[in-house]
C-alpha cells in the first residue's frame, strides 16, 4: 500500500515537473536575479544620493535619461513582445531562422538608429515644452549628458533582441544577468572616477554598463549557439505578421503609459502633499508588482508562444491553470499586505509619521487583477492579438479618467487608489471575456 502511494506521488510529481516545472523554475530564476539587480540598484541610489544630494546636476541627469528610457520601455519593449511569438512560429516551421534573425537584427538596429536621430533633432523642442523657464546652462548640462547616453538606445535594442533569443531557449539566467552591468558600472564610476568625469559620471556609467551588457549577451548568445545570422529575407509570413503587429503593440503601450499621469493630475487637485501621499501609499504595492511582473512577464511570453503550437485547446487550458495560480497567489499576497499594512507603512516610511495606510490598503486590492492582466496580455501577445490590447488600453484610460473624477470628490486621495484597482479589475474581465470568446469561436469553426 505504501509503495503504491509513493508510485502515485512520484507519477504526479513527474507530470507537474514535465508540464509546469520548467515554467516555475524559469520564474524563480528571473525573480531571484531581479531581486539581486534591484538590491544593487538600491545601493547605487544610496551612493548617488550621498554624492549629489538634491542637486541641479542630478535633476539634469534624470531629465537626460527620460527620453531614452521611454523609448526603451515603449518601442524596444514592444518589438520584443511581437518578435518572440513569431520567432517561435518560424522556428517550429523549420524555416530559415538565420534569415529571420538577420531580418530582425536589421529592423531592431534601424529602429534604434531612427529613434536616436529623432531624439537628437527634437531635444530642444522637448526641453522647451516640458521643462520651460530654466537658464541656458541648465539645458546645456542636460544635452551634454544626453549625448553620452544616446548610444545606449542602440545597445539596449540589440540586447533586448538577443535576450529574447535566449529566453526562447530557456536561458533565463543569462538573459537576466545582463541587468547587473549598468548599476555595477555606475557604482564603479561614482566611487573611482567621479572627480575625473564630473558632470558626465552617471551618464558614462550607464553607457559603459550598457555596452558591457551587449558584449556579454553576444558572447553568451554565440556560446549557447542561439545566434544564427544570415542574409535577411522579408518574405517570411512570420516576419510580415511581426511588422503588422508592431504598431498595435506600440499604441497599446503608449496609451497604457498615460494612466499614471492621469492619477498624478487628479491628485494634484487636492491639498498640498496629496501627490506625496499617493506616491507613498502606492510605494509598497508598486515595488511588489515590479518584482512579480518581471519574472511573470519575461517567462510567460515564450511559454505561451510555444504552447500555442500545440493548438488553441491546449493553450487555453494552460492559460486557465496559470491564471488560477496567479489569482490565488495574488489574493493571498494582497490579504497579507492588508493585514500588515500599518506595520509596513510605519516601518518603511518616516517611522510612523506618514499615515496613508488606508491608501496603501486600497492599492493592494489591485494585485491579483494586475497579475491576471499580465498573464492574459502575454497570452494575447503570443497569439498575435495585439489589436485588441489597443482597444482595452483605450477603455482603461477613459474608465480611469471617469472614476478618478467621481471618486476624488467622494473619497479624496483614496478614491484615486480605488479607481486604479477597479480599472485593473475591469481590464482583467474584459480581456478574459475576449479570450474566451476567441477560443470558443476557434473551437466551433
Amino acid at each position: 500500500m505504501l509503495k503504491e502511494k509513493k508510485n502515485w506521488r512520484s507519477y504526479l510529481y513527474n507530470i507537474w515537473k514535465k508540464y509546469h516545472g520548467q515554467l516555475l523554475s524559469n520564474m524563480l530564476t528571473v525573480g531571484l536575479v531581479s531581486l539581486l539587480v534591484k538590491g544593487i540598484s538600491f545601493f547605487k541610489e544610496i551612493i548617488i544620493a550621498d554624492t549629489y544630494g538634491v542637486s541641479e546636476l542630478l535633476d539634469t541627469y534624470l531629465i537626460a535619461v527620460l527620453v531614452p528610457s521611454f523609448v526603451q520601455n515603449v518601442f524596444i519593449g514592444s518589438y520584443n513582445s511581437v518578435f518572440i511569438p513569431n520567432y517561435v512560429a518560424e522556428k517550429n516551421e523549420n524555416k530559415n531562422i538565420a534569415a529571420f534573425q538577420g531580418s530582425s537584427f536589421i529592423i531592431t538596429a534601424s529602429l534604434a538608429l531612427l529613434l536616436m536621430v529623432i531624439t537628437y533633432i527634437g531635444i530642444d523642442f522637448y526641453l522647451e515644452v516640458l521643462f520651460p523657464g530654466h537658464e541656458t546652462q541648465y539645458y546645456q548640462l542636460i544635452k551634454v549628458q544626453l549625448w553620452v547616453i544616446l548610444p545606449c538606445m542602440f545597445f539596449w535594442a540589440v540586447s533586448s533582441l538577443i535576450s529574447g533569443l535566449l529566453m526562447v531557449e530557456d536561458e533565463y539566467l543569462h538573459s537576466s544577468l545582463q541587468g547587473l552591468f549598468v548599476p555595477v558600472s555606475t557604482i564603479i564610476f561614482l566611487v573611482f572616477f567621479h572627480e575625473r568625469f564630473q558632470e558626465i559620471t552617471l551618464a558614462l556609467g550607464m553607457l559603459i554598463g550598457s555596452a558591457l551588457s551587449l558584449i556579454y549577451l553576444l558572447f553568451v548568445g554565440f556560446l549557447k549557439n542561439v545566434i544564427h545570422i544570415s542574409k535577411p529575407s522579408f518574405e517570411s509570413r512570420n516576419i510580415k505578421i511581426l511588422l503588422q503587429q508592431f504598431p498595435a503593440k506600440i499604441s497599446s503601450g503608449l496609451i497604457h503609459g498615460l494612466n499614471p499621469m492621469v492619477d498624478q493630475f487628479y491628485s494634484a487637485q487636492l491639498a498640498a502633499g496629496a501627490i506625496a501621499s499617493l506616491n507613498y501609499g502606492s510605494k509598497i504595492p508598486v515595488v511588489i508588482l515590479g518584482l512579480i511582473s518581471i519574472p511573470v512577464g519575461s517567462t510567460l511570453l515564450p511559454y505561451f508562444s510555444k504552447k500555442s503550437l500545440e493548438g488553441s485547446k491546449e493553450l487555453f487550458k494552460n492559460l486557465k491553470k496559470v491564471l488560477a495560480a496567479g489569482l490565488g497567489f495574488g489574493s493571498l499576497l494582497a490579504i497579507l499586505l492588508i493585514v500588515f499594512s500599518k506595520l509596513t507603512i510605519s516601518l518603511f516610511f518616516e517611522r510612523g509619521t506618514f499615515t496613508s495606510s488606508d491608501t496603501n490598503q486600497v492599492y493592494v486590492i489591485q494585485i491579483p487583477f494586475y497579475i491576471s492582466a499580465i498573464v492574459m496580455n502575454k497570452y494575447l501577445n503570443a497569439i498575435n492579438k495585439n489589436n485588441f490590447l489597443v482597444l482595452s488600453s483605450v477603455v482603461n484610460l477613459i474608465l480611469n479618467i471617469i472614476l478618478n473624477y467621481a471618486f476624488l470628490k467622494l473619497m479624496g486621495i483614496k478614491g484615486i487608489a480605488l479607481a486604479t484597482s477597479i480599472v485593473y479589475l475591469v481590464n482583467a474581465l474584459i480581456i478574459y471575456l475576449y479570450i474566451k470568446k476567441t477560443h470558443t469561436n476557434k473551437i466551433t469553426s
